[in-house]
């Protein structure tokens, strides 16, 4: 039975640069595929510098899951293999040719298909990896069967996605996705939309799914916080989810039988000229924007300020990510610090003058305002939090790696985008996220 749901904690953060609802087109030339984009993957690679692919041509697997496949997003050449520390691959970059030839993966309607046959081609074509298995956030297992799949519709981070406008025009892939979709589990496809914004046809007319509304403030439209207030994940149970936009490239791999990872890509930040959606595929470098980017000491961040990943100026975008947030670094010391109130700055907190403004657009840059300190209990964090987890203790356990405790704090629920506003307003500068996903990574061990 569909729910509506009023997320009452929470906090928006309204930032300078909201993309236009323009859509562009751009040339890009280079791709790179980044295995450090996946939790728990070892990669080997299939291919060598200077092969040709096309795309859908896998270029490497998982070591431990070797059935996990990882494609190319375009047709091209192999250029170069960048390896950090221990040889630790990085990316693996790939000069397009301009051809847009794929892999020809035939046409195929996913209702008349087995689960075993749709599995296998989503394992083969490299999609598979968009299916995101809770808990411990890493790529679904396809020997599991989830309880439930969930995907949220609506963004709710700062300067994100407006999913509603990314998915114009993609009503049919994304029914063929949807439909995909429900031959991978026996129990529900949760399609979970904004009650008041939400007003994509795409969205509101899927069939086979079970349509849940939320509202309020964010993180109300994390999948995260959507699964703990629909059907929370216990010890033992599986849940998928995915994107709204990787059910679209789903379901061109059945409409039109070839990987096309094209998303709808927001670059959006205080540090953009004309801020507005790009059409771009997985692994896009993002140079061919740099036209649009002011010049000067800013920071490129693959994804949101809250969860994205910092990325060079010549960088390339992650996996998961559809949007480029730009903003201006923060190397400088304020004199006095918080002491002097400004109408620059914005806090969850008093010190600022911020909470006379509400509805005021921010210019923020990423100065910590501070150093590294203990956790100290104030209860701010809760307000913030719309989940029934005691989040500092449980990250509190995660420094002394005590498993009992975390499984009893309730670490199945959560992965790192879940509290990343906690992080943002917590007065430690502790960083939350790398610390959970250092908890999960144990469980995981541990478990597995």
């Amino acid at each position: 039975m569909s729910k509506s749901i009023q997320i009452k904690k929470g906090l928006d953060i309204k930032l300078k640069g909201r993309p236009e609802n323009k859509l562009s087109s751009v040339e890009v030339k280079h791709y790179a595929l980044k295995p450090t984009d996946f939790n728990g993957v070892t990669p080997k690679m299939l291919v060598n510098v200077g092969d040709k692919v096309k795309a859908g041509t896998i270029v490497y697997f998982d070591k431990t899951r070797e059935n996990l496949k990882f494609a190319s997003p375009v047709s091209g050449t192999v250029t170069e293999v960048i390896r950090g520390e221990k040889r630790k691959m990085l990316e693996i970059r790939i000069e397009a040719d301009g051809a847009n030839e794929s892999i020809n993966f035939g046409k195929e309607d996913p209702n008349t298909m087995s689960r075993e046959q749709i599995i296998n081609r989503l394992l083969e074509s490299g999609c598979w990896p968009m299916l995101i298995q809770r808990p411990y956030g890493v790529i679904a297992n396809p020997q599991d069967e989830p309880k439930a799949i969930h995907v949220s519709a609506f963004d709710s981070a700062p300067l994100a996605v407006d999913l509603d406008f990314a998915m114009e025009g993609q009503g049919v892939a994304f029914q063929a996705g949807i439909d995909t979709l429900k031959k991978l589990t026996k129990g529900k496809v949760h399609l979970n939309i904004h009650k008041n914004e939400t007003k994509s046809k795409v969205f509101l007319d899927a069939k086979g799914v079970e349509i849940n509304q939320f509202s309020g403030p964010h993180p109300a439209g994390l999948v995260g916080i959507q699964i703990a207030h629909i059907d929370p994940i216990n010890k033992g149970d599986i849940v998928w989810t995915i994107d709204p936009q990787s059910v679209v490239i789903i379901g061109r791999l059945f409409t039109d039988g070839v990987y096309n990872s094209e998303k709808v890509v927001a670059l959006a930040g205080s540090e953009v000229k004309n801020p507005q959606y790009y059409k771009l595929k997985v692994g896009a470098n993002i140079s061919s924007l740099q036209n649009n980017i002011v010049d000067g000491a800013v920071r490129y961040i693959s994804g949101n300020v809250l969860t994205g990943t910092q990325i060079e100026k010549g960088g390339y975008l992650s996996f998961y990510h559809q949007s480029l947030t730009v903003i201006p670094e923060g190397k400088y010391y304020s004199f006095l610090g918080w002491l002097v109130p400004s109408p620059k700055k914005h806090s969850f907190y008093r010190t600022a003058l911020s909470w006379l403004t509400p509805n005021k657009e921010y210019r923020l840059d990423t100065n910590l305002n501070g150093g590294e300190r203990a956790f100290v209990v104030t209860g701010a964090i809760e307000k913030v939090f719309p989940m029934d987890i005691y989040l500092i203790p449980l990250l509190k356990s995660v420094m002394i790696n005590d498993i009992d405790k975390m499984e009893q704090l309730g670490i199945y629920e959560i992965i790192e985008e879940d509290i990343a506003l906690c992080e943002y307003i917590s007065t430690s500068k502790i960083n939350m996220q790398n610390l959970l996903r250092q908890g999960l990574n144990s469980m995981y061990a541990e478990m597995s």
